[in-house]
């Protein structure tokens, strides 16, 4: 059985999803929250398979949700679902390690499959937003000035593995750091890099290596 928690603050789609859910009797939706601080909490109380979130919330950002979800719970998956084809909330939702993004139009047999999938571990974009991701790759990064020249390498190699999507925590583990040095580093990056959030940096990270094909990872492994 697939438990899933629904996260919307409308209650006609939240009411929508729950009988659209019921179609599949592998699936069983197990708690609903209008707000982030609503998310948050029943997640953590819940603990479901996959959380299907709307990327707009009236007190937060789904995007910080889904961050919020991942760190603490990393076996949830996270499925944005959204009324608008927004470039930046797609890619920030991509960064923050949601399994997939869906637009609202999607049709309900496509929506439950892509639950399915993601609770077995599988990752999935809907098929008219595919070609904006790649879109999106190939052009943003193309500037004549490399905005990273100016991170040391070891700083490099903390923004790629916040590129991957990993916690602080997570970080500190893999590059033998304390928390509060990860912590100090992940600021001096958004500082020298003119930005106030993570999903920023990683974006940016992204589209320098979309426009470098081949290019050496960072970091004291590269040969």
């Amino acid at each position: 059985m697939i438990r899933v928690l629904v996260v919307d603050d409308h209650d006609v789609v939240r009411e929508g999803l729950r009988a659209l859910l019921r179609r599949n009797p592998d699936i069983e939706v197990v708690g609903e929250a209008g707000t982030a601080a609503a998310a948050l909490q029943e997640a953590q109380r819940l603990q479901p398979d996959v959380v299907v979130l709307d990327v707009r919330l009236p007190d937060g950002s789904g995007v910080e949700v889904c961050r919020d979800i991942r760190a603490e719970r990393p076996d949830t998956r996270v499925l944005m679902l959204t009324s608008y084809a927004d470039d930046q909330a797609l890619f920030a939702s991509i960064m923050a390690g949601a399994a997939g993004y869906l637009l609202k139009e999607t049709r309900g047999a496509a929506l439950l499959d892509a639950i399915v999938a993601a609770a077995r571990g599988g990752s999935l974009l809907d098929p008219t937003l595919t070609r904006q991701v790649f879109e999106h790759l190939r052009t943003a990064g193309a500037e004549d000035k490399d905005p990273l020249a100016q991170l040391s390498e070891q700083e490099r190699r903390i923004l790629n593995l916040i590129a991957e999507g990993k916690t602080n925590r997570e970080i500190a583990a893999e590059v033998y750091l304390s928390d509060k040095t990860v912590k100090h580093y992940v600021s001096n990056i958004l500082s020298k890099l003119q930005m106030t959030r993570r999903s920023e940096a990683a974006a940016l990270w992204a589209r320098q290596q979309a426009a470098r094909p081949g290019a050496d990872p960072p970091g004291p492994e590269r040969r």
